[in-house]
């Protein structure tokens, strides 16, 4: 494994949000720490105070020049992470997710700075098979799905162009200490308040669904990884292999929580996909990447926390 950055110049951008903080988290000892970050979702006093917060939007020109200015590298989180709201918003969506991305690319093309890239499962769309692999064919069902594959394919493509080293990152259903909700793992916030409560834990449909949970401590190694590894111009899931049913994972929650929560069952969500898990060999193979938080202790430790 490569060591992490450090003696760099550094911007993550959505940095006070939930991954964002905790890639900031990793980096602010050893690195210069910019954050540029709308805070819309964010929240200030997630940044450190050695890390320098900018607050602003990736289509502001002056902000986003300021944030970029004589940088090493780049970790891109900001986003506009709803399925839901690209389907309600989709031209807000694309604002944020696209315009927004190719702003940063173009910047980073100037400063000649490495950009690590959040993209999403949720470009494969409805799986052919699982595991899902890194060539499985993208046919994303929302916006967000299409907004994320399009970020991606420009991040190849700045590579191949222009030389610009860059990296995508294909998290899956990512969840951990900081976490409001979301689209990713919002499913675990909702069934640990639930079993606390002593509430009955809802699940929409019949629970048979399957989901690649990854703790975020796992998705901060991948960035990690990814800043220094020579495999530039490709795309990595970022997952741990392993799926679990939602009935599972209900069960599992009330378990840690020591709750006595029913779990009921609701009418199935339109559109949800049934099976979901990462195939990661190819970043354990090319960045030396390894998931090591399993979704039982990851649960159990946010179970214990307030």
């Amino acid at each position: 494994m490569s060591d992490p950055p450090t003696g760099e110049t550094i911007l993550v951008t959505g940095g006070a949000g939930f991954i964002g903080s905790h890639l900031v988290d990793a980096l602010v000892d050893n690195n210069d720490v910019r954050v540029l970050d709308d805070l819309s979702s964010g929240r200030r006093d997630r940044v450190p105070a050695d890390a320098s917060l900018i607050e602003g939007d990736l289509r502001d020109d002056d902000a986003l020049a300021r944030a970029t200015d004589g940088v090493d590298l780049i970790f891109h989180e900001a986003a506009l992470v709803s399925v839901e709201r690209s389907v309600d918003a989709p031209t807000e969506s694309h604002a944020v997710n696209v315009d927004g991305t190719l702003a940063l690319l173009e910047r980073a093309r100037v400063e000649d700075a490495r950009v690590v890239v959040a993209s999403s499962a949720a470009i494969y769309g409805r799986p052919e098979y699982t595991p899902i692999d890194e060539g499985h064919p993208t046919a994303p069902s929302s916006p967000y799905g299409l907004e994320k594959a399009t970020v991606d394919e420009y991040a190849r493509l700045y590579h191949e162009l222009y030389g610009l080293e860059t990296v995508s990152l294909r998290y899956f259903n990512v969840y951990g200490p900081g976490q409001v909700g979301g689209d990713y793992s919002a499913v675990i916030g909702v069934f640990l308040e639930q079993a606390r409560a002593g509430e009955p834990i809802t699940i929409d449909g019949d629970g048979t669904q399957t989901r690649d949970f990854v703790h975020v401590s796992d998705v901060v190694q991948a960035n990690l990884l990814a800043a220094t590894t020579d495999a530039v111009g490709e795309a990595f899931n970022v997952g741990t292999g392993s799926s679990v049913t939602i009935r599972e994972l209900a069960e599992t929650i009330r378990e840690v929580v020591g709750s006595n929560s029913e779990i009921v069952h609701r009418d199935p969500r339109p559109g949800d996909i049934q099976r979901s898990r990462a195939d990661v060999e190819r970043g354990r193979t090319e960045l030396g990447y390894e998931p090591t938080v399993p979704l039982e202790q990851g649960l159990a430790t946010l179970a214990g926390s307030d």
